[in-house]
């Protein structure tokens, strides 16, 4: 790498974890593409961010839509030409009690098209480019719910097999690439204080930011290809 910022991409980041990271990335020197789907609230939240000097850019994205991938993706190689830092953090929690049997087979649907098949498409669009440039870092934020002991109770299972298999993902893509050039590993960030993680979360978004940060800024001899909590590798 040269010295030019480095440019990272986060989904899902118009609040919690994700609006946090981008923070802390773009407080490091990054040039960071804060992206929602919600168009309104993400520019609300560039906005905010921007007032606070940090260097970064809106670009609506809908993960669960392979088009606005794409458009994404023109975006940022016609911008920058190259995308150093790749945080998948968008995620729906749409079965928070309901049996595997009991579930709304749309919900199922939605949440995995939303956790698995977000991941699965800007990292099919982005690991190239990574490689091509010789540099990458690609962070899963996955949960603990994705750990496969978690599977032994039949409760939340769209949102516990959305995981595993953004678990999945992660080990077959840092299985796909250079890992001396590209680096992808997965995070549990904790039960976290956000309007997913509710008021009686007990860690902060700050928190779980600084883990996914982290893996973000590996350096050349850092891990792929690993399930972390707090900096500590995890079983998956």
């Amino acid at each position: 790498m040269n010295d030019q910022p480095k440019i990272a991409l986060i989904t899902g980041a118009n609040r919690g974890i994700g609006l946090e990271t981008t923070r802390q990335l773009a407080n490091l020197g990054m040039e960071v593409i804060l992206t929602s789907r919600n168009e309104a609230r993400g520019k609300q939240a560039a906005d905010s961010l921007q007032k606070e000097r940090l260097k970064l850019y809106y670009h609506t994205l809908d993960v669960a839509d392979l088009a606005s991938v794409l458009q994404l993706k023109d975006f940022v190689t016609s911008r920058f030409g190259r995308l150093d830092v790749l945080i998948n953090n968008a995620a729906v929690y749409l079965d928070e009690s309901e049996s595997i049997l009991e579930i709304d087979p749309q919900i199922f649907q939605t949440t995995l098209h939303t956790n698995v098949f977000g991941p699965f498409h800007t990292c099919h669009e982005f690991l190239p480019l990574m490689e091509q440039n010789g540099y990458g870092r690609v962070v899963n934020v996955s949960s603990g719910y994705g750990a496969l002991r978690t599977l032994d109770s039949p409760k939340v299972g769209s949102y516990k097999l959305s995981k595993a298999a953004l678990n999945g993902l992660t080990r077959l893509m840092a299985a796909a690439v250079d890992p001396n050039k590209v680096k992808v590993n997965s995070v549990d960030p904790g039960w976290v204080h956000t309007d997913m993680g509710g008021p009686s979360a007990p860690r902060s978004p700050q928190q779980a930011a600084e883990d996914i940060v982290w893996l973000a800024t590996l350096p050349e001899n850092g891990p792929s290809g690993k399930f972390f909590y707090d900096k500590k590798a995890i079983e998956w």
